[in-house]
This record gives C-alpha cells, structure tokens and sequence, in this order.
C-alpha cells in the first residue's frame, strides 16, 4: 500500500465501521490471506453475493481485484482508524 502505508506500520482497526468506498480495509482474500487495500466500489461476487472491489495504492505492486476478482462482503473485516506507529496520523 505504498505511499500510503509502508512495511511495519501499525494500524487501528475498527471491526464495527460500516466500509466505505475510499477507505482502508483489512480483507482476507480466498486463500486465506490478510490485506489492508482500499476498497474502491461495492460489487456482487458471480454467486450475486455482495462484495467490495478492492484496490492497491501502488498498482504496479501486490495483488488486488484486479487479479482475484470482487472480495465477498464478509470477507472485508475491519476498516482502519489510524496508523499508530512510528508516529500518529490519519489515513
């Protein structure tokens, strides 16, 4: 998620925040793996299920819908907050 976010940076996440097209998400994607990405639109999945498309930042690194298709609703499962370390900013 770079420039926005580099490696080791803490984030607060908030399970209860409704997702918001722009915002940054925590997501597993359907091998299992966790991914903070910006979620760009709502979509369905091909079963007509609700889901987020989601987005890198960088587009020429790491994998998002653009590869793996629209992720499942319940799949997006925090929002976050703030990142908190190094130092305190809003995203």
């Amino acid at each position: 998620m770079e420039p926005t976010l580099v490696d080791g940076d803490r984030l607060l996440v908030s399970y209860r925040r409704r997702v918001r097209p722009g915002a940054l998400v925590l997501a597993r994607f359907a091998d299992g793996t966790l991914a903070v990405k910006r979620a760009a639109d709502r979509r369905t999945t091909r079963a007509g299920a609700p889901a987020w498309w989601l987005v890198s930042d960088n587009p020429d690194a790491g994998v998002d819908s653009r590869h793996r298709g629209p992720v499942a609703a319940d799949d997006v499962i925090a929002v976050t907050v703030a990142r908190i370390w190094p130092r305190p900013r809003r995203l």
